[in-house]
């Protein structure tokens, strides 16, 4: 059954339990007011009965007891005609002297003696009363006693209720026919609010059925603020993630294609020449000096096959290794810089400054000397002989810090705004983060292209990257590296003017 159909019914199953229960309540009060209205009238006539009949004995008790007592039965019997109701007079040894013929039929359905009996257990002042039932409908029957001279009389006094019972079976007909109708409007109602109800719900499922259709652009408009309106809201936000996840799914399985292709296309180029020139040594005889020049070739080759498999090596072992960071001396990684790029940049006489302000960071000083190397190694193929390359390492400043330097702001480096810092980041003395500027003046790199240097394999200029040695893959590896240090880098470069690389290093673990 659907939740329509099983809301629907526990609402009339509800409706129906409380229309009964009401009605029946209602009906007995109403029956048992009425009852209680006809024993307190009994009451009254049987008072008053007694009243007559001890008033009457008084007044002709001095002519003896027995003028007496035909005085009383006779004052009350005028009060009995009046009132309609049947009253019989009776001593304790069962001799009747009032309504023998009514007593007879009493006596059918009620029992006399046990009656009597009951009277005198109840005490002075007192009546009893049973209710039941002959050929003319249902009949109160009260008793009570009176005191005349030296006797005990008992007054048995019969009243005809038949119209309350008659009244209630016409009250219980007129109420089922009013709950048939109570029910029919429920029920149609019920239907409108159970369909009401769950219309969110039918919405949202059909919502489901069209985004594993494939429409995943589908998301339910439900924005009450109710549990329907949760859970559509948690519903969109699942879409959305798996939305999201999918489509990073099928950019990471389009990346690792481009990857493969242009690995395989990287491959080809000097596998082709090595084959090529491995086959003309084989197959030729040639002069020394062609001879070199082939060698030459697989050499060069080879060792550009080599530097490709170590930068391959290097990205596999950051995405699979834990990386763990620990303190490190600013200054210390630009001694190490400066010791290996100086020779370099003395045979190809470039002007190279590096210069790192006092700090320590977090991080592994290994991934980051690859980085900060693989970054000036960019800048010296880019300036060529008699460049310039300058590598420089400073606190970044909060501008309304006593020491900032215009050159190297918060704003220039994309530093948030204290408020937005997280709270983990500890705030050093002049700045929050280390920021190091690389410069040079060389080739630059065109604008629509900077997006794309960090994508594997992709090179500004491929056969001048080819022919120093380059695979493509060394700015990926920089990426990697600062998304393991939780730093962030940007690039400024204009066309055959140069290129600025701004990075950021946290100076405590990342979050």
């Amino acid at each position: 059954m659907k939740f329509t159909g099983k809301l629907f019914l526990w609402i009339m199953v509800l409706v129906t339990a409380a229309f009964i229960a009401f009605g029946m309540w209602m009906l007995d009060s109403s029956f048992s007011r009425m009852l209680e209205q006809e024993r307190q009238q009994a009451s009254q006539e049987i008072r008053m009965f007694q009243y007559f009949l001890e008033v009457g004995y008084r007044s002709g008790e001095e002519y003896g007891e027995v003028y007496a007592l035909q005085r009383a039965l006779e004052s009350m019997t005028i009060n009995v005609d009046r009132t309609g109701s049947n009253c019989i007079v009776l001593d304790g040894e069962g001799n009747c002297y009032s309504g023998q013929q009514e007593l007879t039929r009493l006596s059918g359905i009620v029992d006399v003696d046990e009656m009597i009996v009951r009277r005198n257990e109840a005490g002075e002042n007192s009546y009893i009363w049973q209710i039941c039932m002959d050929s003319r409908g249902y009949e109160l029957v009260s008793m009570s006693d009176s005191r005349l001279g030296d006797k005990t009389y008992y007054l048995l006094v019969s009243r005809n209720i038949q119209g309350i019972y008659d009244t209630r079976t016409d009250t219980i007909r007129q109420y089922r026919v009013m709950l048939l109708v109570l029910l029919t409007v429920a029920a149609v109602c019920a239907w409108v609010l159970a369909r009401y109800l769950t219309r969110p719900i039918r919405k949202l499922g059909w919502v489901t059925k069209r985004i594993a259709a494939g429409d995943l652009t589908r998301r339910s408009d439900y924005h009450q603020p109710d549990e329907v309106g949760e859970l559509a809201e948690s519903f969109n936000l699942m879409a959305d993630r798996l939305v999201e996840q999918m489509r990073e799914k099928e950019l990471e399985a389009k990346r690792q294609e481009d990857f493969t292709a242009a690995f395989a296309h990287e491959l080809k180029t000097p596998l082709t020449s090595i084959i090529g020139y491995a086959q003309m040594l084989d197959t030729m005889e040639l002069e020394p000096e062609e001879h070199r020049t082939a060698s030459h070739y697989i050499y060069t080759q080879g060792k550009r096959l080599e530097q490709l498999s170590h930068k391959l090596l290097e990205l596999v072992s950051m995405e699979k290794q834990d990386f763990a960071g620990k303190p490190i001396k600013a200054m210390t990684l630009g001694e190490n810089l400066w010791s290996t790029m100086r020779p370099i940049w003395d045979t190809r006489q470039i002007q190279g400054s590096i210069r790192m302000e006092q700090a320590t960071l977090w991080g592994d000083s290994d991934l980051l000397l690859s980085l900060l190397y693989n970054l000036l190694d960019n800048a010296t193929k880019a300036v060529g002989e008699k460049g310039q390359i300058s590598l420089e390492g400073r606190h970044v400043r909060d501008k309304r810090s006593k020491t900032y330097q215009a050159d190297f702001d918060d704003s220039e480096w994309g530093v948030s705004e204290p408020e937005d810092e997280p709270e983990n980041v500890r705030k050093p003395k002049g700045g929050k983060w280390y920021g190091i500027r690389i410069r040079d003046n060389g080739r630059g790199i065109p604008q629509e292209e900077i997006d794309r240097i960090t994508e594997p394999f992709y090179m500004v200029d491929k056969s001048r990257s080819r022919k120093e040695g380059g695979a493509g893959l060394g700015m990926s590896l920089c990426q990697r590296i600062l998304q393991l240090h939780g730093g962030s880098w940007k690039v400024k470069s204009t066309l055959g003017e140069g290129t600025e690389i701004l990075i950021r290093l946290p100076l405590t673990a990342p979050k």
